[in-house]
């Protein structure tokens, strides 16, 4: 039997219009990913999506099988690095030169676990998961790689720890009024009683980091922006926690206060001492309102990031 020839629609039909395609691909394509994040090589599930352009009006449709093969042997056969990540780029490219293709660009998202230890109990220590997003694109301006890490933290609010230690104030003042000479115990005992007689409010808040890199790595940084933008902002959420590290956690969170401004301010400092470009996005997920708390700043500021 001689075997049929499978019919190619996109190659044998011409498209409805004349129109030319900034990106066509697929989305939330699933892989296992091996990643190098500073000195350890990682395997680990991922989801990519991955775009090219179709500037060739004659051509009504891309190769979609050639992205997914080239992405799918790649995620099986080398390490995710800048560096290979820009050949891949360039492979994906050359594999479209039929339909005049000049811009591609992908986007690899995973989590990053990482184990962080209780703040006082020395033999208990938990899972952190750290949502990851790498963006790779080539254009004819060349190649952009930027990488994304979001990390959790608890503020408290610098205007309601005023307010209520007014409040702590007031009373104690109203309590006391009668009394000419107080006692070390008399104060501590107060305390004791009506300390928590005002408390400030605290939200778990939420920054998202996102920095440029350098194509020539063989690594990404990603563990380092972790505990770079935990140790900036000092108050990163716990995970299995007995009284002890919870009481460290409320110290931690008591000298800590800070508005969604000095967040954000914070870690420009820090990233502008190590990344050459940067955008930050911070949310203070609010218990007193129903809204969230927002600052952004990007570094520099004419950058597309």
């Amino acid at each position: 039997m001689l075997q049929a020839t499978l019919p190619d629609i996109t190659t044998e039909t011409q498209p409805e219009s004349t129109t030319a395609l900034n990106g066509v691909g697929m989305h939330q394509i699933d892989l296992m990913l091996s990643l190098a994040d500073d000195g350890e090589n990682l395997r680990l599930p991922a989801k990519a999506n991955i775009a090219i352009n179709l500037p060739a009006t004659s051509i009504r449709g891309i190769h979609m099988s050639r992205l997914y093969r080239l992405l799918n042997d790649f995620s099986e056969q080398q390490l995710c690095t800048p560096v290979n990540l820009q050949c891949l780029l360039q492979q994906l490219l050359h594999s479209h030169q039929d339909c005049q293709s000049d811009h591609i660009s992908l986007s690899l998202s995973f989590e990053r676990m990482r184990k962080r230890p209780a703040l006082i109990t020395t033999d208990l220590a938990g899972w952190r998961s750290y949502p990851v997003q790498l963006k790779a694109s080539i254009q004819p301006g060349g190649f952009l790689l930027v990488m994304t890490a979001k990390v959790q933290y608890s503020s408290t609010c610098p205007c309601s720890a005023a307010l209520s230690r007014q409040l702590l104030q007031q009373k104690f003042l109203a309590d006391f009024s009668s009394s000419e000479q107080l006692s070390k115990g008399d104060v501590a005992s107060w305390l004791q009683q009506h300390g928590s007689y005002a408390t400030p409010h605290s939200q778990r808040s939420e920054a998202s980091i996102e920095v440029q890199l350098a194509a020539d790595s063989d690594h990404f940084p990603i563990s380092h922006l972790i505990d770079l933008a935990e140790q900036t902002l000092a108050t990163p959420v716990q995970t299995a926690v007995k009284r002890a590290d919870e009481q460290a956690f409320a110290k931690l969170n008591g000298q800590n206060l800070m508005f969604v401004e000095d967040a954000v301010r914070r870690l420009h400092t820090k990233l502008q001492q190590e990344f050459p470009a940067f955008a930050i996005d911070v949310a203070h997920l609010e218990s007193l309102h129903p809204h969230d708390a927002i600052a952004r700043v990007r570094y520099p500021e004419q950058e597309s990031l």
